[in-house]
């Protein structure tokens, strides 16, 4: 079974920190240029793109909003992504997804940050930053 699965948000203050995780199971990848992806979505706003890195190597790619605060990285051996998220600001109180992309079309870097080039997705995991 195709399947990812978020955890780790939660509520903290500003400047705060939380590490997001994204466990994979049951892909397949027709490619080399296949990404795992952390979008958001905050209510009443379109889903955005944060951050993304190509599975088993070590591009990534990152929203201007998150560079310098957010990382994203992977444990191969765990099929595992990571997102840790620095210097939290309310304005990063969101729903975020992890999503794959096992289609390839990350082999333009245009479609790295933008949902439609993923195909699975998990079911979100809800980070809130006070101030």
């Amino acid at each position: 079974q195709v399947q990812l699965m978020e955890s780790g948000g939660g509520s903290v203050q500003a400047g705060g920190t939380l590490r997001l995780s994204c466990a994979a199971s049951g892909l397949t990848y027709s490619s080399s240029y296949n990404y795992i992806g952390w979008f958001r979505q905050a209510p009443g706003k379109e889903r955005e793109g944060v951050a993304s890195i190509i599975i088993g190597g070590i591009h990534t790619d990152y929203a201007d909003s998150v560079k310098g605060r957010f990382t994203i990285s992977q444990d191969n051996a765990k099929n595992t992504v990571y997102l840790q998220m620095n210097s939290l600001k309310p304005e990063d109180t969101a729903m975020y997804y992890c999503a794959a992309d096992t289609r390839g079309l990350g082999r333009f870097a245009a479609n790295r940050l933008r949902p439609f080039a993923y195909n699975i997705w998990g079911q979100g995991t809800q980070v809130t930053v006070s101030s």
